[in-house]
C-alpha cells in the first residue's frame, strides 16, 4: 500500500468476512499456502500501489471471534458489527477508519489481482467528481472474484440512510446501481475486450472451488506471490485440467437468488443450478 500524498483522499478497503457459510462452512479459514485463506487473501489486496488502509469487516456474533484474533495478532484492523445489514457493516467501518472512500471487496476472492483493483481505483480518481460509484461489475467482464467497487463515503452515508429493502442492506451496493437515473455510475471492463464474466471462477463457494484455488496456489504462489490474472490463465491454458475442477459453478453468484427483484440484471448474468 501507498499512499504519501496528505492531500489525497484517504483511500480505505472494506474486505467483508464472516465464518458462517452454508455451502462451505469456514472457507475463509482453509488453509492455502500455509495460512487461512483470509490472510492469503489479506496479502494479495495488500499489495495495491493506491489504497492506505485495509480493514477486514466482521460480525460482532461469538464466532467470528477467531477472526477478530487473527486480525489482532497480525496488526490488521479489524471491526465488527452486523452480520447480515452488510450496507451498516461497510459504512461504519469506513466512519471507524476515516475513509473518504471506501473500496468494497469480499473476502472470498483469494485469487484478486491487485493490479485491477488499482485499475479500479484508478478511474474513479482519475474522473475525479464525475462519478458516484466505479466497480468493474456493471457490466462484469472480468473473470468472477476480481471485484472491485469503490464509493465515496458520503455516498454510503446516503444509501445508508435510503436503502429499506433486506437484498440493498445484504449486499451493500445495490441501492446505487440499481438506480443509474440517481447515480452516476463508472464501470471498468477487461482491457481484452473479453468477457470471462460467466466462463471463469476464481471465487469460493464450494468445494470445488477449493480445489481449483488450492491447485492455482501450488502452481503459482511459491514462485510469485504476486501471480497475475495473466499469469492465472496461462496456467489455464498450459493444464486445462484446472480449470475443469469448479468449471460446473461458472457463473453462479447471488443474482440468481434475485432476479425477481433486480432491475439492472437479467437472467444471462448468472447461472441458476
Amino acid at each position: 500500500m501507498e499512499n504519501d500524498n496528505k492531500n489525497k483522499p484517504r483511500i480505505v478497503v472494506v474486505m467483508q468476512a464472516r465464518r458462517g457459510s452454508t455451502r462451505l462452512p469456514d472457507k475463509i479459514m482453509l488453509p492455502l499456502a500455509n495460512e487461512p485463506l483470509l490472510l492469503k487473501m489479506y496479502e494479495r489486496v495488500n499489495h495495491s500501489k493506491l489504497i492506505e488502509d485495509i480493514v477486514i469487516a466482521t460480525t460482532s456474533g461469538e464466532n467470528d471471534n477467531e477472526i477478530a484474533g487473527i486480525c489482532k495478532s497480525k496488526k490488521i484492523n479489524c471491526f465488527r458489527g452486523s452480520e447480515n445489514d452488510l450496507l451498516d457493516r461497510h459504512f461504519k467501518a469506513g466512519l471507524e477508519f476515516g475513509a473518504d472512500i471506501i473500496v468494497k471487496i469480499p473476502s472470498d476472492c483469494p485469487l484478486i489481482d491487485y493490479r485491477i483493483i488499482d485499475k479500479v481505483v484508478s478511474y474513479y480518481i482519475e474522473n475525479s467528481g464525475e462519478f458516484d460509484f466505479v466497480s468493474n461489475l456493471h457490466p462484469a467482464t472480468y473473470p468472477d472474484g476480481n471485484d472491485a467497487e469503490v464509493i465515496p463515503l458520503p455516498i454510503l452515508e446516503l444509501i445508508h440512510k435510503e436503502a429499506s429493502l433486506p437484498m440493498e442492506r445484504e449486499h451493500t451496493t445495490p441501492f446505487i446501481w440499481e438506480r443509474p437515473g440517481k447515480f452516476r455510475i463508472g464501470n471498468v471492463e477487461w482491457e481484452t475486450g473479453l468477457d470471462y464474466s460467466m466462463s471463469h471462477r476464481f471465487t469460493i463457494d464450494y468445494p470445488e472451488d477449493y480445489e481449483f484455488i488450492k491447485t492455482v496456489y501450488e502452481e503459482l504462489y511459491y514462485n510469485n506471490p504476486q501471480f497475475s490474472l495473466d499469469d492465472i490463465l496461462e496456467l489455464l491454458k498450459k493444464k486445462p485440467e484446472i480449470k475443469k475442477i469448479n468449471e460446473k459453478y461458472a457463473g453462479v453468484n447471488w443474482y440468481r437468488n434475485h432476479l425477481h427483484e433486480l432491475k439492472t440484471i437479467t437472467e444471462k448474468q448468472t447461472k441458476i443450478l
